[in-house]
């Protein structure tokens, strides 16, 4: 083998060890896989921030992060992961009336492309009523869970300057969790938040009240490449955590 072979041979070993494994979750057919997305920001609230500051000048973020992650675990499973898609529909509503676009019919279409059962919400209560309740949680267990939106270290935020600039009307504190039937999930169950700040408190909460480890951003996570179909990742100085 020569030098240069060998040089490339071990940037290749190091690139794939250093790569992020996604595809984690015990993929039962006979279980459900829950994905989250929770709303953008409007450009109106955005607009009152330095440029530098602005959040989700794209609608997009967490629908196409949620459609790329289907991807991955439909591919993953060949096709027989049964995914659950919940969307929070005000925060849509009421970007598409700002950006006059029909984005309602956009995250339909990727229900009907992927053939996920697509729920829409309002609050987040109606999230832990989906995971109790949804299914019958005594022969359809819960085996992943992720989340793609906003958040901080102590909540998930589903609809963050929608309402009014930097603020949240609809949301799932950690206190909040104690609600949830931790039956529901499937032993080895998956759980992610691809938010900002969750590995700070909320995974923590939301592992001693499931039993269910979940993956969480210490620090900041970013959506900058959503846009070529990469999934989030932790800003410098930060990393995932549990």
């Amino acid at each position: 083998m020569s030098f240069r072979l060998f040089l490339l041979t071990l940037l290749v070993f190091v690139t794939t060890l250093a790569a992020p494994q996604t595809v984690e979750a015990a993929l039962n057919p006979n279980d459900e896989y829950i994905i989250v997305s929770g709303g953008p920001a409007l450009q109106y609230w955005e607009g009152y921030r330095r440029e530098a500051h602005r959040h989700d000048r794209w609608w997009g973020n967490f629908v196409r992060t949620a459609r790329f992650r289907i991807e991955q675990l439909k591919k993953a499973s060949n096709d027989a992961v049964n995914i659950t898609w919940l969307v929070y529909r005000p925060g849509y509503e009421s970007r598409a009336a700002e950006d006059g676009q029909p984005l309602i019919s956009h995250i339909e279409s990727v229900r009907d492309k992927y053939g996920v059962n697509l729920v829409w919400f309002n609050q987040g209560e109606e999230v832990i009523h989906y995971i109790n309740n949804g299914q019958n949680r005594n022969a359809i267990k819960v085996s992943g869970f992720e989340f793609f939106g906003h958040s901080n270290k102590y909540c998930l935020v589903f609809d963050y300057s929608n309402h009014i600039l930097g603020a949240s009307r609809s949301f799932l504190h950690q206190g909040d969790l104690k609600q949830i039937n931790r039956k529901a999930f499937a032993k080895g169950a998956y759980a992610k938040s691809w938010g900002c700040h969750s590995g700070e408190s909320f995974s923590q909460e939301f592992r001693r009240v499931t039993g269910v480890k979940m993956i969480g951003a210490i620090g900041k996570t970013d959506y900058s490449e959503t846009y070529k179909g990469i999934l989030p990742f932790v800003s410098n100085g930060g990393r995932w955590g549990s």
